[in-house]
C-alpha cells in the first residue's frame, strides 16, 4: 500500500507510547483508531493527549483552533473488530513477547491483506514477530522515542522478510509525521538500545559497587559528555522494568556477558521501583 492510500491508522495500546503515537498521527491529519482492552486506559490516554496538546498550544506548535480538530480525529475503542478499516497499524503494547504475539495475530486476521503492520517494540525481534503473521513482507519495526510528540527519531527496523516497498512507505509516513526516520536491520536491541542500555547498565553497576551516587554518575555524563539527561535519570524516565527487559533480550540474543543485567537493577525492579511511573527508582518522585 502506498502512502497516498493511508488515511486511517490503527494504534494498539493506549499507554505512554500508544497515546503519543496516536497523538502525532492525529496531529498530522490522519484518522486514528486507538484500541485498548479497557475504557479506563482509553480515558487516561485521552486525558494525556489533551494535556500534551495544551502544552503544544503554549509553545505555538498547534493553535487553539487545531485542538478540537485533532481530538476529533481520534476514535477510542475496546472492540478489536473496529480496526478492520485501518490502512496502517502500529502495535504499542507492553514489551512482552507473548502479549505482542497475541495482539498482532488478532490484528493480522482483521486487516486487509495489503495493510502494513508495524511494532513499536524497543528490542524484540521483528523477524520473529513478522513470522507469526500472514504478512511478513508487510511487517516491520517502527520504534518511536519517548515522549513521542517531542522526539524526532523513529528507528525503522527491517525484519528478514520486510519488503523494500514496505520500508519505503513507512519511511515516507514518518516524514509526513514530521519525524526523522532512520532505517536499521533487525538485531537484538536494534541500534538505539544496543548502545544505550549497556551505558545505563554500567551506570547502575557504578552505583551498586559504590563508585558514585546516582547524582554523581549523572552529573559526570551531563557535564562531561554533554548529555541532556544522565543515564540513571533516563532509566527512571524509560522505566527500570523496561530497561531490564531490554537487557534480558540483549543478554539472551547475543549470549555475551557484557549485556548481563546489573543485580541492583534486578533488585529494584523486584521491589517495584520502576522509576518515575512508580514514584521511586534511582531517584524519588513526588506523587
Amino acid at each position: 500500500m502506498s502512502i497516498d492510500h493511508i488515511k486511517i491508522v490503527g494504534v494498539l495500546g493506549a499507554g505512554t507510547m500508544g497515546n503519543g503515537i496516536a497523538h502525532v498521527f492525529a496531529r498530522s491529519g490522519f484518522q486514528v483508531i486507538l484500541r485498548d482492552v479497557e475504557e479506563r486506559f482509553l480515558d487516561r490516554a485521552l486525558e494525556t493527549i489533551t494535556k500534551n496538546l495544551d502544552r503544544e498550544i503554549k509553545k505555538g506548535r498547534v493553535t487553539e483552533a487545531d485542538k478540537p480538530r485533532i481530538l476529533g480525529r481520534l476514535q477510542l475503542v475496546t472492540d478489536p473488530a473496529q480496526l478492520a478499516g485501518a490502512d496502517f497499524v502500529v502495535e504499542a503494547i507492553s514489551e512482552r513477547l507473548d502479549l505482542k504475539l497475541t495482539a498482532l495475530k488478532e490484528a493480522d486476521k482483521l486487516l486487509r491483506p495489503e495493510v502494513i503492520l508495524a511494532s513499536n517494540t524497543s528490542s524484540i525481534s521483528i523477524t520473529q514477530l513478522a513470522a507469526a503473521t500472514s504478512r511478513p513482507d508487510r511487517f516491520l519495526g517502527m520504534h518511536f522515542m519517548n515522549p513521542v510528540p517531542v522526539m524526532a527519531l523513529v528507528e525503522v527496523i527491517r525484519g528478514l522478510q520486510t519488503s523494500e516497498a514496505t520500508l519505503a512507505t513507512t519511511m515516507a509516513l514518518c516524514e509526513k509525521l514530521e519525524k526523522k526516520p532512520v532505517a536499521v536491520n533487525d538485531s537484538p536491541g536494534f541500534v538505539s538500545n544496543r548502545v544505550l542500555m549497556p551505558m545505563i547498565n554500567e551506570a547502575a553497576f557504578c552505583v551498586m559497587e559504590g563508585v558514585a551516587t546516582p547524582e554523581a554518575v549523572d552529573a559526570v555524563m551531563k557535564m562531561g559528555m554533554n548529555h541532556p539527561m544522565g543515564p540513571l535519570e533516563l532509566a527512571d524516565l524509560i522505566g527500570l522494568d523496561i530497561c531490564l527487559a531490554i537487557l534480558e533480550v540483549l543478554y539472551t540474543g547475543f549470549g555475551d556477558s557484557k549485556y548481563r543485567p546489573c543485580p541492583l537493577l534486578r533488585k529494584m525492579v523486584a521491589a517495584g521501583w520502576f522509576g518515575r511511573k512508580s514514584g521511586r527508582g534511582f531517584y524519588t518522585y513526588a506523587a
